[in-house]
């Protein structure tokens, strides 16, 4: 059973090509799903976060404010660290338990990935979904109470380009492609490495 780690910056099309994968028999084990659900009000990481950090990063329901947690994690790279201490390891408890009920091939769609010290080592083929900056800036800027300043500052914190391309073993090129010629990239890519048609 193949085991794909994927990832890409904020604004790549990763997520897209996530989606793509599943009717070619993948099971998609989404790490920042698994991380939203831990920091729901009575989620499994909510009380760890509510000692560390205290009542600021908290909202009314009793879950992470995630507007206070990035603007925290953005002025302040030891509490990044120190979230991640919180969240990483239940977030690889869960999506090992996701991949053992798996019965095919498991895709983790980990944006971290090339940041993780240990997600290279837990999966068979990296594939990496890959634009310009520019590009990135632009889908960003579409979701709903984004700036500028707060995609670029995301930027900045994740890996490089040049760093998520060194750990891959394939990259897809997710720049002006339009979704049908995105979706053929990630047909060949299963004809390869999943044996799909």
């Amino acid at each position: 059973m193949i085991r794909i780690g994927l990832t890409g910056g904020i604004g790549s099309g990763k997520s897209t090509v996530a989606a793509m994968l599943v009717p070619h028999g993948a099971t998609l084990v989404d790490t920042d799903a698994i991380a939203r659900q831990l920091a729901l009000p009575r989620g499994a990481a909510m009380a760890e976060i509510a000692r560390t950090f205290g009542p600021s990063v908290i909202d009314r329901e009793g879950g992470l404010d995630r507007a206070a947690m990035r603007a925290l994690v953005f002025a302040d790279v030891n509490a990044r660290y120190r979230l991640e201490a919180v969240l990483h390891p239940l977030i690889g408890a869960e999506a090992e338990r996701q991949a053992r009920e798996a019965s095919g091939p498991v895709v983790f769609d980990v944006p971290l990935l090339a940041e993780s010290g240990h997600w290279r080592d837990r999966v068979d083929r990296v594939l990496v979904v890959d634009c310009h900056e520019a590009t990135q800036l632009e889908r960003v800027l579409q979701r709903p109470g984004w700036t500028l300043a707060t995609a670029r500052a995301v930027i900045a914190q994740q890996a490089s380009r040049q760093v998520r391309r060194a750990c891959a073993d394939a990259v897809i090129y997710n720049d002006a492609l339009p979704v049908e010629h995105l979706a053929l990239e990630v047909r060949e890519l299963c004809r390869h490495w999943l044996g799909s048609a």
